[in-house]
């Protein structure tokens, strides 16, 4: 007897269209966040925790799904990219463009839900995140315009305790340090299609100075990155677990751009995630047992 083909699984797949799992590198910082500011206010709701979760879920949803529609082209003439869900067929485009319709829907409402001011910057939240993906077709620079993208989630979970921009200046520095720490670590991840780029006139840092240069540049954005942390510390009065959750993140930091050499790309997935994913849950778990302790 002929083995019936699986049948499809539309919701798995289209999680893996948007890697879903790599919601680990952002929302940390979203908690951090609402938690801080929940402390600083005494202001702690479940409400608004869940609504936090819900719009930074929705949020970077819409986004993957929207920078795989755009950039399906380019994925499929990039053999890394060449199996991605679009490329090959077992996502729909249609299926994608529900994905992002129902994840708009989704964040929208949620910022509505939470106040006056997130719903009315809920399109310059948006902005960036469709923006990102056509970066790599007019500047050199598209690991910018990402850091811009990522930089709204902390300030974004800010304001959905406060409700206004009076004493918002932490979530700006933390929202710069992870719009940093992601944008350097965006450059580290193009190196590996430097050479394909080039071929295919896809603009990024390392297609257009080249590899040493874009591992140069995370380096110091990274240092920069890891100053706005500690910044971010200072301005909120975190005490030792956190300073010591900073230490460890600047070790693994370091790590992270020893592994990745410009003549051996090998070790970049480990880098990026690995590495990437311990900085957000080690910071944010650090932090979260600072702030429970005071």
């Amino acid at each position: 007897m002929a083995e019936l083909a699986p049948h499809p699984n539309h919701v798995r797949d289209f999680l893996k269209l948007v890697a879903f799992e790599h919601s680990i590198f952002a929302l940390p910082f979203a908690y951090l966040a609402t938690l801080t500011v929940m402390e600083l206010e005494d202001a702690f709701s479940w409400g608004v925790l869940v609504l936090v979760t819900v719009a930074m879920v929705s949020g970077r949803t819409l986004a993957m799904a929207a920078n795989r529609i755009i950039d399906r082209k380019i994925d499929a003439a990039n053999p890394r990219t060449a199996q991605r869900e679009l490329v090959t067929g077992k996502i729909s485009l249609r299926t994608a463009y529900a994905g992002c319709a129902v994840s708009l829907v989704v964040f929208v409402t949620a910022a509505a839900m939470l106040n006056p001011l997130c719903l009315a910057l809920s399109p310059l939240a948006v902005v960036p995140l469709i923006v990102y993906p056509y970066a790599k077709r007019f500047t050199d620079y598209p690991h910018a315009v990402l850091g811009l993208a990522q930089m709204v989630a902390p300030v974004g979970a800010w304001l959905a305790v406060t409700g206004d921009f009076e004493g918002s200046g932490p979530a700006i520095v933390l929202g710069l340090a992870v719009g940093l720490w992601i944008g350097g670590f965006d450059l580290i991840y193009a190196c590996q299609d430097a050479e394909v780029d080039r071929r295919i006139g896809v603009r990024s840092t390392p297609a257009k100075w080249g590899v040493q240069s874009a591992l140069t540049a995370s380096t110091a954005t990274h240092v920069v990155a890891w100053v706005m942390f500690a910044w971010f510390g200072a301005l909120t009065e975190f005490g030792l677990l956190y300073w010591l959750a900073l230490v460890l993140v600047g070790a693994v930091l370091a790590w992270e751009h020893t592994i990745v050499k410009p003549n051996d790309l090998s070790k970049v997935n480990r880098a990026f995630f690995t590495a990437n994913g311990f900085v957000a849950i080690a910071l944010f778990v650090f932090a979260l047992a600072d702030l429970a302790l005071r």
